[in-house]
């Protein structure tokens, strides 16, 4: 092994002390992790295993990825994050403490507890389904929601739009693009006049009738049935689920969520962060991914892991080399050795921040 890529000790900076612990292990949390660790922090990933691609048997639009399932890339994340000496831990981490020395403590499902000097929480949403018999059996599968993800595999496929919120006529409109043959089922949403003019000028045939099931063939969706009885015949059915925050760890810290609306309506919860950099209203906290923007795909998921774990490492870097100047300034002779936990490593004693 290179000397670039040797695995540091966690136990530079004391027992289950790092300078970030990353709370999430999906690409937004591992691409933050994998930043930091080549920084050369000492980090802890704890993730609890359930992403929330899971159900999909692949992922699009990442470049260089294309096709490949999501839990192959998360794998391949983790085997990076452990080749430059970062730590994943299985887990679920449900809460957090401020620490008098402006640390925190982050406390785990099972009892469990890691310091960290800052975090940066990645712990994205959970997707809550419409209340249709079936839809959660095949969700990712051809029970579907973003046409940017699943839209190449189902084109000019019979395409079913469950309309059951406010995005469902949006949703018509993008998945057209793909499929001409695209329905919308008006299910329990009542659609206005302009609504209903703009589907017949687009062509998309609107069906009335609450969907109470799915038609499936040989594991293959065929259709819905309808209240009456009858049926419509799809290949796949789009849905629009409510993105709730996975935010457990955030608001234990006090960071409040955020109600997502789209045309006055309510469609999930987030936690607000800045958006270049991740921070959150609380400093040394930031957040990455579909906890902070639910509507953001893989490839920018990680992207904001990228900037969110530059942001934290520049603030621990300024955060060093204003102990470094204090040491300096009070003769100690101590301010290199304070500058940070670079290849020297660091003590406990350095590990948390200080205010």
């Amino acid at each position: 092994m290179d000397n670039a890529r040797e695995p540091r000790n966690s136990g530079d900076v004391g027992d289950d002390v790092f300078d970030v612990v990353v709370v999430g292990g999906g690409a937004a949390g591992l691409a933050g992790a994998l930043t930091l660790v080549r920084a050369r922090r000492s980090v802890l990933v704890i993730d609890s295993g359930s992403p929330r691609n899971a159900p999909a048997a692949h992922l699009h639009g990442y470049l260089g990825q294309d096709g490949e399932s999501p839990a192959a890339l998360l794998a391949g994340g983790r085997a990076e994050v452990a080749g430059y000496g970062g730590e994943i831990r299985p887990g679920t981490a449900i809460a957090a403490d401020r620490l008098p020395d402006g640390g925190f403590l982050v406390r785990c499902g099972d009892g469990s507890t890691v310091r960290a000097r800052r975090l940066l929480v990645a712990t994205g949403l959970v997707d809550e389904l419409p209340a249709v018999p079936g839809i959660g059996a095949r969700w990712g599968r051809d029970v579907l929601h973003c046409p940017y993800c699943h839209g190449w595999e189902v084109r000019d496929l019979p395409v079913a739009v469950l309309a059951d919120g406010p995005v469902a006529v949006h949703q018509a409109q993008l998945w057209r693009h793909w499929s001409e043959r695209t329905t919308l089922l008006a299910h329990t949403w009542r659609l206005t006049d302009a609504e209903r003019e703009l589907l017949a000028a687009l062509g998309v045939r609107v069906v009335e009738g609450e969907v109470t099931g799915l038609a499936v063939e040989e594991d293959r969706l065929a259709g819905v049935t309808l209240a009456d009885g009858s049926g419509v015949e799809c290949a796949a059915l789009v849905v629009a689920p409510r993105f709730t925050a996975r935010s457990g760890v955030l608001t234990s810290l006090g960071l409040p969520t955020t109600v997502v609306e789209r045309d006055g309506h309510a469609i999930g919860t987030c936690v607000e962060s800045d958006p270049v950099t991740g921070a959150t209203a609380l400093r040394g906290v930031w957040a990455a991914g579909n906890v902070t923007a639910p509507m953001e795909q893989v490839a920018g998921a990680a992207a904001q892991g990228v900037r969110a774990a530059v942001a934290v490492n520049t603030d621990l870097i300024e955060e060093e080399a204003r102990r470094a100047v204090a040491a300096h300034r009070a003769g100690t002779g101590a301010g290199t050795a304070a500058a940070g936990t670079g290849a020297a490593g660091t003590g406990a004693g350095a590990g948390l921040v200080s205010g």
